[in-house]
């Protein structure tokens, strides 16, 4: 997994005709600042407002995803936003001049085609995960649709879907990594029964359909006559009404291309969660509704507990030891406070603390209800720091790390004999001249118990 967050390098633009306006729409994807996430701009009207691509913002999910921000609507988002999550690109401002995204040929391969072309820039911030630790299960009683996930080292996306058709009864799709997206996924369209049609065009849907920019199943025969006023609404060339079975003008890109896109309006609908997923999905039926219900499942934990704790396995051994940390650390007892690291990155560290009720700073804090000094839990987390910017350095005993600066400190709950601290602290920006400004928390179990801002000065040692 990618530790900082990316944008695109340049911007690139497209023009087709709304899937269910009908109108000729005009679109661009520009590179955003890092923490910026995915925001649409209204640019056709006055103050082009701006809405933010997030789960709890969808107000519509029929044939589509739609976002809305005081009244202020943008549909058909998903095959963009799926493009933009396959490729982690984590912020995205994205300028369209209609109600909806253009809808191209149905699938992705477009967005897909374009990111690849202008590539990629890293961004100096850390990008976050939600991991799933335990399993999550949604589901809706009215469609049967249900989508669970399972803890997992990655992300990876089974799907099936079942019709009522002789023509599409079960498939099944699968994603085991991102980096298959275009290859595998991409390509896949959108679906629709001929049976469907009339309904989404009496509801004021689907003016811009036809079938060059959808597969197109025609499984009940109707009358030619009713064939070809169908046909001519639409504004397609007329067929026989006798022949059934798939009737668009591109062939199948794959034998089960229904559901390989289902799979693909997923990635777009968890694109809303606003950070990427690590775990194994396993959706049955799916669809925008339940995958909607889903990341809003996701976005009200996000808000509920704004950091997650690190997964931390005790069976695995540490990144760095004791041994090393004493080789980077001058601390010593009773004030080195980082017994072992489990996770390093370029820009984040992960260490660990065992509470034991014989720390000496419990004879006096307090005899006879013994609390860790928040001031030491905060001091655990410079070092840990120190550790990351050490670790990095050649020769790093002849260094030692000073605080310049704490500020926003927050201490949510007591820790005391018997704990186990994890300790995950942030660089904010590069390390620069000796000066590193962090962002530190410490959790026992999944609970914060602290968090708190730094700024730490690197010195070479007398």
């Amino acid at each position: 997994m990618n530790t900082k967050q990316h944008t695109l390098k340049e911007s690139f633009s497209l023009k087709g005709k709304g899937l269910h306006t009908g109108l000729e729409i005009e679109i661009k994807f520009n590179p955003a600042p890092a923490n910026h996430g995915y925001k649409i701009k209204r640019i056709d009207l006055e103050g082009h407002p701006v809405i933010d691509a997030l789960a709890e913002n969808v107000k519509g999910t029929q044939r589509g995803t739609v976002l809305s921000k005081n009244e202020v609507t943008v549909s058909t988002v998903e095959h963009a936003m799926a493009a933009l999550y396959a490729y982690q690109v984590d912020n995205c401002l994205i300028e369209v001049n209609a109600p909806e995204f253009p809808i191209l040929d149905g699938s992705a391969i477009v967005y897909a085609n374009e990111i690849e072309r202008v590539g990629l820039v890293e961004q100096d911030a850390v990008r976050e995960y939600y991991v799933v630790k335990h399993k999550i299960e949604v589901s809706d009683g009215e469609t049967g649709s249900s989508i669970t996930v399972l803890p997992d080292d990655s992300f990876g996306i089974n799907v099936h879907i079942t019709f009522d058709s002789f023509f599409l009864d079960n498939q099944y799709a699968t994603l085991d990594e991102l980096k298959n997206f275009k290859e595998e996924i991409a390509a896949s369209r959108t679906f629709v029964f001929v049976r469907e049609v009339e309904p989404l065009l009496q509801h004021g849907l689907i003016k811009g359909g036809d079938l060059d920019n959808a597969i197109v199943i025609y499984e009940h025969q109707i009358s030619q006559e009713r064939f070809d006023q169908l046909a001519d609404t639409m504004g397609v060339k007329r067929k026989d009404a006798s022949e059934l079975g798939y009737i668009m003008n591109k062939p199948l890109a794959y034998n089960n291309e229904p559901a390989r896109h289902k799979l693909l309006d997923i990635l777009g609908d968890i694109a809303l969660i606003g950070k990427p997923l690590v775990g194994r999905i396993i959706a049955n039926c799916p669809g925008h509704k339940i995958n909607n219900q889903f990341a809003r499942f996701i976005r009200k934990d996000i808000k509920i507990n704004d950091i997650q704790a690190p997964v931390y396995n005790p069976s695995l051994p540490p990144v760095i030891d004791i041994g090393r940390i004493k080789e980077l650390l001058p601390h010593r007892f009773p004030f080195l406070l980082v017994d072992k690291v489990i996770e390093v990155g370029a820009m984040h560290i992960v260490g660990l603390k065992n509470v034991s009720v014989n720390e000496p700073f419990f004879q006096g804090h307090f005899p006879e209800e013994p609390v860790m000094p928040g001031v030491l839990i905060v001091e655990a987390m410079a070092q840990a720091a120190g550790l990351l910017v050490l670790n990095s350095l050649d020769e790093p005993h002849r260094y030692s790390t000073y605080f310049m600066k704490i500020d926003n400190v927050k201490f949510r709950r007591k820790v005391v004999p018997g704990d186990t601290l994890i300790f995950k602290v942030e660089l904010a920006s590069e390390f620069r001249r000796g000066m590193a400004i962090m962002k530190g928390y410490t959790f026992v179990g999944e609970k914060l118990v602290c968090e708190a801002e730094f700024m730490a000065q690197v010195i070479k040692n007398k």
